[in-house]
């Protein structure tokens, strides 16, 4: 059975550098897509509990402008009581 020519040390070194940034160039694509992932998913928690207060405003016949006004209000109370 016929064998190839020996790798030197070099070509050896060389071809585990090539795996090592093979390696790196996959984590780095699967990274990209794991982060992608995440902000998909936080944008389905915010809607979810955005979708979670707009039921609770319904069943207490509450509007979003009366909300507002309700908000608005308190943060003013809150700055006056700080001051």
């Amino acid at each position: 059975m016929a064998r190839g020519v020996r790798k030197s040390p070099v070509e050896k070194l060389q071809d585990q550098l090539n795996e090592v940034r093979e390696s790196i160039r996959q984590y780095e694509n699967c990274l990209v897509t794991l982060k992608e992932k995440e902000k998909t998913l936080n944008e389905q928690i915010e809607l979810e509990e955005f979708k979670t207060i707009r039921g609770l405003l319904t069943e207490q016949g509450i509007g979003m402008e009366e909300l507002k006004e309700m908000l608005e209000s308190n943060v003013t109370a809150v700055e006056e009581q700080s001051a």
